[in-house]
């Protein structure tokens, strides 16, 4: 099952010519799920992978740069005839923003599901789930990590088979954890399965201040996705409106043991690598992607996160 992160938009609160604003997108198998969605993401997904046919979007807060590219958005997909449902979700009083956008955006030709939800709350999904949680900015506001399910333990074959289990469904059966009939009685999972294996795990943490939640959520997680709109000797400024510093960013992955971190939300008076660089002097494994770029996240035993840039000057 492919996994991966594409970054739309990495900018703080004002685009530049080589960043969008907020929207990342999880692809994981045939599921796409949007994470934010400014100004402009219709385009950056034109520009990369065509605008696809979203079924969810997941909004952090009600910050302009955060959610602008909405009307934009659902206007197209009504201009090029969808008919399928839109569930958006975010926390409480998205339905009255959804109302206030509404004579801008005018009726849409397909349904648009709202969904307000709780911090905390999880929505589950065929082999994984994807979980709210408040984090600290100066509104109220979410991060969403994206957690998979654990898979069964490698199926050894031959003990199956010294165990008089016949090739065939009786195998499917007991990868999926029951117990078959054998030539000498039964096979149980457990003796021809190995230990459970961890599942991925993918956490976006929106626009924050460093938060003990994201730890908690971010432990050991292949890839958290973190904003750095300042740099260290900004922190005072950093403190007063809510966000993080680079370094602080790095501190936060080093606490929770991810494998890797990428820093986004890059205020306009930052190229990136001086971010980068400030984040790597605390945790090494440390991205600053540019618009376009991607983190592949095979399964752990195939290997760490791979940062595929979309340049030779990414981050």
């Amino acid at each position: 099952m492919d996994l991966d992160v594409l970054f739309l938009g990495t900018a703080g609160s004002a685009p530049t010519a080589r960043r969008g604003l907020p929207a990342t997108l999880v692809r994981r198998g045939g599921d796409r799920l949007l994470f934010d969605c400014g100004e402009g993401t219709q385009r950056q997904l034109l520009r990369s992978v065509g605008l696809l046919e979203l079924e969810e979007i997941f909004i952090s807060h009600f910050h302009a740069d955060h959610f602008l590219g909405l009307p934009g958005l659902l206007k197209t997909f009504s201009l090029r005839g969808r008919e399928h449902p839109l569930t958006i979700y975010g926390p409480p009083r998205l339905g009255a923003l959804f109302d206030a956008m509404l004579p801008v955006m005018g009726k849409t030709a397909f349904e648009v599901r709202i969904v307000e939800l709780e911090p905390n709350q999880e929505l589950w999904r065929d082999g994984y789930r994807v979980a709210a949680f408040a984090v600290e900015h100066r509104v109220l506001a979410y991060g969403y990590a994206l957690i998979e399910e654990e898979r069964p333990g490698r199926f050894d074959e031959a003990r199956a088979r010294e165990l008089g289990v016949t090739p065939g469904p009786n195998f499917g059966r007991l990868q999926e954890g029951e117990t078959v009939t054998g030539s000498s009685g039964e096979v149980r999972p457990e003796q021809v399965l190995g230990e459970a294996r961890r599942g991925r795990k993918v956490v976006i943490a929106g626009d924050t201040a460093p938060a003990e939640m994201t730890v908690v959520v971010a432990h050991r997680a292949d890839l958290l996705v973190h904003e750095a709109t300042f740099s260290i000797e900004d922190a005072v400024r950093a403190r007063e409106t809510g966000h993080t510093t680079a370094r602080d960013a790095a501190e936060l992955a080093k606490r929770a043991e991810v494998q890797l971190l990428a820093l986004n939300h890059i205020s306009q008076r930052y190229a990136g690598p001086e971010l980068r660089d400030e984040a790597r002097e605390v945790f090494p494994n440390t991205i600053v992607p540019r618009d376009f770029d991607r983190v592949e996240i095979p399964f752990p035993e195939r290997g760490e996160p791979i940062h595929h840039k979309s340049s030779p000057n990414g981050g």
